[in-house]
């Protein structure tokens, strides 16, 4: 078994920062690529940032600049810091993770809401 539990989301004014984390614990032999998803009401699911086992970013066009993906391997942790944030990244963040328990499987998180006031 696989969890994968975030942390940090919240309510900020907008030009705010926050912090984003997520823990991966099991049975875990390795974790290839993490990264964060959100999905707004009304839209689909869409790739905020990932990150490979050994650290190369990739980010979406609508976030580079402003987020910042990074993760701690011997946590099996990654992280989002979330800066100048708008309204428009109002959205449940999730966390997937790539991991190997017998086989490569993607595993997803709970969700996390951030909201961004205007």
């Amino acid at each position: 078994q696989v969890q994968l539990v975030e942390s940090g989301g919240g309510l900020v004014q907008a030009g705010g920062s926050l912090r984003l984390s997520c823990a991966a614990s099991g049975s875990i032999v390795s974790i290839s690529s993490m990264g964060w998803y959100r999905q707004a009401p009304g839209k689909q699911r869409e790739l905020v940032a990932s990150i490979t086992s050994g650290g190369s970013p990739n980010y979406a066009d609508s976030v580079k600049g402003r987020f910042t993906i990074s993760r701690d391997n011997a946590k099996n942790t990654v992280y989002l810091q979330m800066n100048s944030l708008k309204p428009e990244d109002t959205a449940v963040y999730y966390c997937a993770a790539n991991i190997r328990i017998y086989r490569l499987q993607d595993y997803w998180g709970q969700g996390t809401q951030v909201t961004v006031s205007s």
